[in-house]
Parts: C-alpha cells; sequence; structure tokens
C-alpha cells in the first residue's frame, strides 16, 4: 500500500519519527516502507497581524441575566445591563377551588401580597453598592424571535404605557438578612421587589396589588393559565428591570420567580402558600448591554495590544498572510498550522478585576451573523475553539481554513475580508452519549469578562508544517 493511503495523523506522525525503513518495516495497519515514496517534511514561520474591532450588539441565547453597573478598574470602562424576562405556568395550572379560599372580598379571591424575586450569584463589584433598579411591566410579550444584545424592550415599545412601574433601592448582599443566615446553605440571594400597589390593568379596571389581578383573570377564565403561551399573551406579557442609579455592583441573574401569596382552607386547616410563576428556558428572557461607548473606542484604538471583552464589547480581528504561506509551497499539504495568543496579565490588580473569557472561537469574519443564527458549531476546518490554559489561547491547527481561503482566492470568491478571522468569546453546551461528548452549541459568552492579548503593534507567530511526496 502507498504512503498516499494514509490518514493525516498518521502522515504527521510519520514526518516527525521516521527517518528510514525498510519493506519489512510493520506499520500501524499500513505499510510505510515503498522507497519509491519519500516524504519531504518543512516548516516556516509567519507573522500575522491583529487589531481589535469592537462588537455594536451581539446575538444573546443565553438564560442567565445581568443587572447592574459596573466600571472595570482595569480600563476605566463602564458597563451597564438591564434585564427581561416572562413568567411560565405549569400546564392546565389550578388555584384553589374560589369557596375554600379565606383571601377574599365580595365573594371575589385576592392577594395577600405579591412580589418578584431576582435571584443571582456571582456578583461583580462590590456587594454593598447601594444600587436602584426600576421594574416596567410590559404592554405586550417579546415574541420568540432572535434578539441581540442592544435589544431594548423600553425604547422598542414594548414597555406598557401607564403601566405598573416600581423603583427598588438594593445591596446584593441583602443586609435585611444577618451574615450567618446569609452563610447557611438553604439561603439564595435575591433582589425583592415588592407589587404590592394598586394595580389598574389594561382595560381600566382596578385591583388591590398585581398578585391580585393574577388570581382574578384565573377565576374568570382558567384557561388562560393553561401554559406558557396563553399566559403570557392573555395575563402577564412580563417585566423589564432597568439599572437606573448606582454604580460598582452587576448580579448575575440565573432564575426570577413571581410569588403570588395567598391563604385558603382545606380539611378544617388553613394554609398561607404562594402561586409561583418562574422565568425558564421554556419562556423568553434577554439582557440588554449598554457599553461607554468613548472608552470602548479608545480600547479598539490601543495598538499595544488587542482585546476580547464581553458581552458586546471588543473582538480581536487577525489577518492571516495567505499568499506569504503558499508561496512556493504549491506542491505541498500544509500539516499543521499553529497559532498561540498570549494573555498579558493586569498591570495593576484589583480586588474587583474581570476575569478572562475562558473560550474563544476563531471565525471568518464574514461569517459571525451566520454561524451564530444557523447555531453553527465548531468543526476544526473553517472554525476553531481554544481554552485558556497556561494564560494562552492556542489554536492547533487551521491549516485547512487557510487552504480553504487560498482555494477562493483562486477562484475569484472573496470579498475584502477574505484572509481575515474574528476571535471571539464563546461558551458551549456538550451531549455525553455512551461515553462520548458532543458539542451540541456555542454560544456569544454573554458574562462580564475582559482581557488584553499580545498583539496590535506586536506581531504574532503562526507556525507552519508542510509536507510532500518527492
Amino acid at each position: 500500500m502507498k504512503l498516499k493511503s494514509l490518514g493525516l495523523a498518521c502522515i504527521i506522525l510519520a514526518s516527525f519519527t521516521i527517518i528510514s525503513c525498510d519493506d519489512t518495516t510493520d506499520g500501524i495497519g499500513t505499510s510505510l516502507t515503498d522507497n519509491r515514496d519519500n516524504l519531504d517534511i518543512s516548516t516556516d514561520t509567519f507573522y500575522v497581524s491583529t487589531k481589535s474591532v469592537i462588537a455594536d450588539s451581539v446575538l444573546s441565547r443565553n438564560t442567565t441575566g445581568y443587572l447592574g453597573k459596573f466600571r472595570d478598574p482595569e480600563t476605566g470602562a463602564y458597563i451597564t445591563s438591564n434585564f427581561m424576562t416572562q413568567f411560565s405556568v405549569l400546564e392546565n395550572y389550578t388555584f384553589p377551588k374560589i369557596d375554600s379560599i379565606i383571601s377574599k372580598q365580595d365573594g371575589l379571591a385576592y392577594a395577600d401580597s405579591c412580589e418578584i424575586r431576582l435571584y443571582h450569584s456571582n456578583t461583580i463589584g462590590d456587594s454593598l453598592a447601594p444600587m436602584k433598579l426600576r421594574a416596567y411591566e410590559l404592554g405586550k410579550p417579546v415574541e420568540d424571535e432572535d434578539y441581540y444584545s442592544n435589544f431594548d424592550p423600553e425604547k422598542d415599545g414594548y414597555v406598557r404605557e401607564n403601566g405598573l412601574e416600581v423603583d427598588k433601592t438594593y445591596t446584593l448582599a441583602d443586609l435585611n438578612y444577618s451574615i450567618d443566615q446569609r452563610s447557611s446553605s438553604d439561603y439564595n440571594a435575591s433582589i425583592r421587589i415588592p407589587l404590592n400597589k394598586e394595580y389598574t390593568d389594561k382595560d381600566g379596571k382596578t385591583y388591590k396589588n398585581y398578585g391580585t389581578y393574577i388570581m382574578r383573570k384565573y377565576y374568570e377564565n382558567p384557561n388562560n393559565f393553561k401554559n406558557s403561551y396563553t399566559f403570557i399573551h392573555d395575563v402577564a406579557p412580563g417585566f423589564y428591570f432597568k439599572s437606573t442609579n448606582g454604580i460598582g455592583a452587576m448580579a448575575n441573574i440565573y432564575n426570577a420567580i413571581m410569588y403570588v401569596y395567598f391563604r385558603y382552607t382545606s380539611k378544617d386547616s388553613t394554609y398561607n402558600v404562594a402561586a409561583t410563576f418562574g422565568g425558564t428556558e421554556e419562556v423568553m428572557q434577554t439582557t440588554n448591554i449598554k457599553n461607554d461607548a468613548a472608552t470602548i473606542k479608545n480600547m479598539a484604538a490601543d495598538n499595544s495590544c488587542t482585546y476580547v471583552k464581553t458581552p458586546a464589547g471588543i473582538f480581536t480581528e487577525m489577518t492571516i498572510p495567505v499568499d506569504d504561506i503558499v508561496k512556493g509551497k504549491e506542491n505541498y499539504t500544509i500539516n499543521t498550522a499553529k497559532v498561540t495568543l498570549q494573555r498579558i496579565n493586569n498591570e495593576n490588580p484589583n480586588e474587583y478585576a474581570l476575569g478572562a473569557p475562558s473560550q474563544l472561537l476563531m471565525i471568518p469574519a464574514d461569517s459571525i451573523t451566520s454561524f451564530f443564527k444557523n447555531h453553527d458549531v465548531a468543526d476544526n476546518k473553517n472554525s476553531y475553539l481554544a481554552n485558556l490554559s497556561s494564560n494562552a489561547y492556542t489554536f492547533n491547527n487551521i491549516g485547512s481554513m487557510i487552504k480553504t481561503m487560498s482555494d477562493n482566492k483562486k477562484s475569484g470568491n472573496i470579498s475584502d475580508n477574505w484572509n481575515k478571522v474574528v476571535i471571539i468569546p464563546v461558551t458551549t453546551s456538550t451531549m455525553t452519549i455512551s461515553n462520548n461528548t458532543y458539542l451540541t452549541g456555542i454560544y456569544h459568552d454573554m458574562s462580564i469578562k475582559s482581557t488584553k492579548l499580545v498583539g496590535g503593534n506586536t506581531p504574532i507567530k503562526l507556525t507552519v508544517v508542510y509536507s510532500k511526496f518527492k
């Protein structure tokens, strides 16, 4: 069997370990001994240029939201994040029979109280910083479509005119609880937003509070609660939470739950209960990101390095010298093409410094929109993942993409960005079947991260290994 029938992995292995062999040598299932075939190996080093590019917005498909305002102590960049959520119900949700309700006036049920809790973890910044938000009732549902991080429910007309608005001052370290209580295993940190003032619905009907409105809508027509779709469209379209004052803390909102408290009797016993409606993956949630445009612009213009900053902040663009790589090597195969992006450590450490993204995606510059809209995953042909390791991100073999770029140029099928790739912070999802793990999704990293990379005025090495048969 000729060497040309070997797989790429075997060729690379042979190129580094085998100097000569004879006709009796056994390979790993394939003979490596045909004297008519002699493998010619060569290596070369090239330099790629990089620059920072501003990412105005990114497609947001993350169920985790952020709320608050924070200043990155390393770069001075401000970021403000607002959060929108809808609430779900279980299929064919039921309240107790009206006759058993104690919380009742003139035969009509009412809620003793109502609140929304925004559960948070992984606080960014100072948990004691005083912050303020405003909760807005939506006037219509945000439908299940693709939304970007600059989507603003208030600006885009989703907030109900003259609807329910509630202001809330808070700290992420809720001082209403003692340190011991906050340290207990059953404590879940949350921002509690009361909905207890008098509420008037879109038809002009007034209720004791928002929870009373929810209960009355059920007893008027239980079909309003048969599933999340009818609940969102016929009862409660959702709420938008906007950071209105304060700086220094950002809450990572991992769940939002609306509680409607009431009393009822059963078998001569009285119960104080809460009907719960959660913000889950089943319903729409969006995060609205607002960066300090002037600071972001200055960071992107800094040629001493490049940046990757999330969410919707800054990416790094890389220009690959494709013509130089293939020049004089037209008859060679690119076995490997390796590039490493070294992280620059923060020169002014701060207890509130942002962490670096854990994963970066490399894709052609012209493919950003289609990649995320089409739910593509890295294929190691034209898209690649690198994890942060030893303070660097290494893309071990982008040879296939370089070949594709060269072939596209030969065919005339190129754009102005034909040899440019973009480095994007991402998160991934996987699935394990029969002990094999498969990549199932890649999403823009919507967490608050930032780091500098060696680049800009400093060229980055790209090492290429070629091979051909003499």
